[in-house]
Formats: structure tokens, C-alpha cells, sequence
């Protein structure tokens, strides 16, 4: 029960922190401090509902594949640009229709996948063999990816009349996945791509927890000395744990792809990546935690649209909020560290004192 405790008292912490200096800064600019958290506290109405689980599942996906790093003690920060060129490749696969129905979709998944794969895998190989930080060799292949896809996407593109806006084939609509529907009004549908991202979930707990695989991973990213000396090839598992967060990163712009826009274009949503180093910190990179940090975050984003037009407050308050998240959240972890370790060592030390004998037993 205690663990329990300290387990949630974490991002509890770091959730009343980074409501206290939110509420700082909206009172130090005049800003109605009262009107803006009753508007991102307010129940979402059903479409809106819609809006979160969908923004969720993408930065759930993102918060995987950044959590694989991690535990790994690895920092993939190249997720925004290995979901980037997964998309690409997926949409152009996609919209080629080189198999039919779903065969396509499926084609398409795999080949997102094995670029991010890819990717990821050059930052992955650098960092083994040469010892190039994993942090500098992804921020550059972030930049490399966004100029790479911007220059194929010229190639590729199929230019619509009347329009400045550029975009790859549209996938055939057999092979798009179908939304779910939540209710019967419009917009209350979610991505049916919802399958797949539970799927990925439940594969990264069970590869992770229950496999010699996952245990090595873990073991390697705990001590990578003590992993040596167990006999773990870590060159190894330093490329295999990136090939596998780049795969998950390849899959983070396909609920979008096959369940709305259709194609891949210049208006094609940017910037998840990052979001999913934040979420998978938020959620210890355990699977349900990251889908809470996902929703959270989800729930913050949805929420905030309003606040220009109904409180005269910028949405990007929530930036800040989610920012403050970030940083107080790696603090609360350490305190609640501490104090875990605390509570260990007063434990040790009642069960190594001698208990006092009865007076006759002392005699005796």
C-alpha cells in the first residue's frame, strides 16, 4: 500500500505544483485566474470527448516510443522526426493502392514502421559504435527529416486545383480503418486505429515484463556494468532498443492518416514528438501511466481551444502549464524518492534493534 502511495503521490505532486504557478503567472498578468480553470475543469461535451481520445492515442503512441528509450536510459528526442518520414512513406505506400483493401494498410503500417525503425536505428548505431550522444545525433535527424520530407513531398505531391496546399495521393478509401462511434451526433467518432494503439500498449508491457528481452533492457539501462558482467552484449541492445522506439515512432501519425486527413500534406499536424518526452516522464514509462499523462495532456489541449473566445486568455497558457508539468515533475519523483528511501532505512533499523527482554529472562 505504501508503494502504492508514493507511486501516484508523485504526479500528484507535480500536478498541484504546476496548477499553483500556472495560477502565478494568470494573476501576475491580469488575467482572470478563476474563469480560466473553470473553463479546462469543465466537462467536455461528447465531440469534444472524441477530440481528447484521438489527440490521446497519437501522443500515447509518442509517449511509447519515447518511454522504450528510456528505459533503456536512452533519450530519444528524434521522435518528432521519425514519426514525421514514417508518415510520409506510409501515406505514399498508401496512396500507390499497390495491394488491395486492407492488405494495403497493412503494407503501409509495416513500411512506417521500418523506416522510423531506420531512423532511429542511425542514432542507435552512432551511440554503440562511435559513442555519439543519442540526444545530439536525433535533434539533427529531426531537422534532416523535416527538410528530407519537405523535399519529397515536392516530388511526390499531387497538387490540388485552386489550392496552395500540396499533399501525396489520397489513400483509396478500402483501405482506410473505419472511425468508432461514441454517440450518435456529429463528430462523435474516434479513430478506429484505437485497436492497434491498445495493442501496441499491451506489447510493450508484456515484452518489457515478461521476456528475456525486456528484462536485459531493463537491466541494461539500470547498470550497464552490471549488465556487462551478466554477460548482455549492450552494443546490441543499445541499436535494438532504438530500432524498437523508432518503430513505435512510426506509427504515431497514422491514426491521423488513415482515420482523417487521408494523405500526407504541408498541413499535416506537427510537433507530437516532443509532447511524448514530457508524457512518458509524466507516467514513469509505464503503459498505464503514459495513457494517463496522454489523456492529461489530451484533456489540457482540448479544453483550452475556447479560452480566447469565453475568458480573452491565450490557449497557450496550457503550454505553460504543460511545461511546468515537465519540470516539476522529475523534482517530485526525486523527493518522493527520498523519502521512500527514508521510510526503507527506518524500516531496516526497527527490525535490527533487539527487542528488550523481560526482567526475569535478563536475570536468568
Amino acid at each position: 500500500m505504501t508503494k502504492f502511495v508514493l507511486a501516484i503521490s508523485a504526479p500528484l505532486l507535480a500536478l498541484a505544483a504546476a496548477f499553483v504557478i500556472t495560477s502565478i503567472v494568470l494573476a501576475a498578468a491580469g488575467d482572470p485566474v478563476l474563469d480560466v480553470w473553470k473553463q479546462i475543469l469543465s466537462m467536455p461535451e461528447r465531440r469534444n470527448v472524441a477530440n481528447i481520445i484521438d489527440n490521446a492515442m497519437v501522443l500515447y503512441l509518442s509517449g511509447l516510443a519515447a518511454a522504450v528509450g528510456f528505459r533503456m536510459n536512452l533519450f530519444n528526442i528524434g521522435v518528432d522526426g521519425q514519426y514525421r518520414i514514417a508518415a510520409f512513406t506510409a501515406a505514399v505506400v498508401a496512396g500507390e493502392a499497390w495491394l488491395p483493401g486492407y492488405l494495403n494498410t497493412a503494407l503501409a503500417i509495416i513500411c512506417a514502421m521500418a523506416v522510423g525503425a531506420v531512423w532511429a536505428g542511425i542514432a542507435g548505431v552512432l551511440r554503440a559504435t562511435r559513442g555519439v550522444s543519442e540526444v545530439i545525433s536525433t535533434i539533427m535527424l529531426n531537422a534532416i527529416a523535416t527538410a528530407l520530407v519537405a523535399y519529397l513531398l515536392r516530388k511526390a505531391s499531387v497538387r490540388v486545383e485552386g489550392s496552395n496546399a500540396i499533399g501525396t495521393k489520397v489513400i483509396p478509401e478500402g483501405s482506410r480503418i473505419p472511425n468508432i462511434s461514441i454517440g450518435s451526433g456529429p463528430g462523435q467518432e474516434i479513430y478506429g486505429f484505437v485497436v492497434i494503439v491498445v495493442l501496441v500498449g499491451f506489447l510493450y508491457w508484456f515484452v518489457l515484463n515478461k521476456t528475456r528481452f525486456g528484462f536485459n533492457l531493463r537491466a541494461t539501462g539500470r547498470s550497464t556494468t552490471a549488465a556487462t558482467a551478466s554477460g548482455i552484449n549492450i552494443t546490441r541492445m543499445v541499436v535494438l532498443a532504438m530500432l524498437i522506439s523508432g518503430a513505435v515512432a512510426g506509427l504515431v501519425g497514422l491514426p491521423i492518416l488513415f482515420g482523417d486527413s487521408y494523405q500526407y500534406g504541408s498541413t499535416f499536424q506537427s510537433g507530437l514528438g516532443f509532447a511524448g518526452i514530457a508524457i512518458a516522464l509524466l507516467g514513469r514509462n509505464h503503459p498505464i501511466g503514459v495513457a494517463v499523462g496522454a489523456l492529461l495532456f489530451a484533456f489540457l489541449n482540448e479544453q483550452s481551444n475556447p479560452l480566447q473566445i469565453l475568458v480573452g486568455v491565450s490557449p497557450d497558457i496550457v503550454a505553460i502549464t504543460q511545461g511546468t508539468i515537465v519540470l516539476t515533475v522529475v523534482i517530485s519523483y526525486e523527493i518522493v524518492r527520498r523519502y521512500g528511501v527514508r521510510l526503507e532505512q527506518q524500516a531496516v533499523a526497527k527490525a535490527l534493534v533487539p527487542e528488550p527482554r523481560e526482567p526475569e529472562e535478563a536475570n536468568a
